[in-house]
């Protein structure tokens, strides 16, 4: 016993000390809004992310709050333009796991908020989004590339 313990102590410390963290792991608990400023690790269930060529991201604490930082990179980081921009997630409605923003379908002027009030809320499955535009009286669907800043302000101005 001794010796498989002590054959396999290694590899696991390995393990242990080079494990990558996922790329979507929950936000660390004192992590800001990139664009509003509060806590993400508050809206979990709505977190939504930007990673950049540099290995850098930033954390928002629901899709409303992203889309104004994608829609105006510059403003909030000046350092930065859509070319750096190597991924784009927000988290299923549904499921709460975080999915690919370019690919979802966004319900707008439903009857459900997120943390800044009118949210755009994202579903990975066209069909969800569907029922929840029917169930939450929703007025639209809208994929990644639709969403402009008009609507993001409008959603703040009910």
């Amino acid at each position: 016993m001794k010796a498989i313990i002590s054959l396999l102590l290694p590899f696991l410390l390995v393990t242990v000390l080079f494990a990558e963290e996922p790329k979507n792991s929950s936000p660390p608990q004192r992590e800001k809004c990139a664009a509003c400023g509060m806590f993400v690790s508050t809206f979990r269930e709505w977190n939504a992310r930007i990673e950049f060529k540099d290995s850098t991201h930033a954390t928002f604490c629901g899709a409303k709050c992203m889309f104004k930082y994608h829609l105006n990179v510059k403003k909030y980081n000046p350092s930065k333009g859509l070319n750096d921009i190597t991924a784009v997630s927000v988290t299923d409605y549904d499921s709460k796991i975080p999915i690919d923003a370019r690919r979802a379908f966004f319900v707008i002027w439903s009857d459900a908020y997120g943390p800044m009030g009118h949210e755009p809320i994202p579903f990975e499955k066209e069909t969800d989004a569907k029922k929840f535009l029917k169930e939450h009286k929703g007025r639209k669907i809208l994929k990644f590339k639709d969403v402009t800043s008009k609507l993001i302000v409008s959603l703040d101005n009910p």
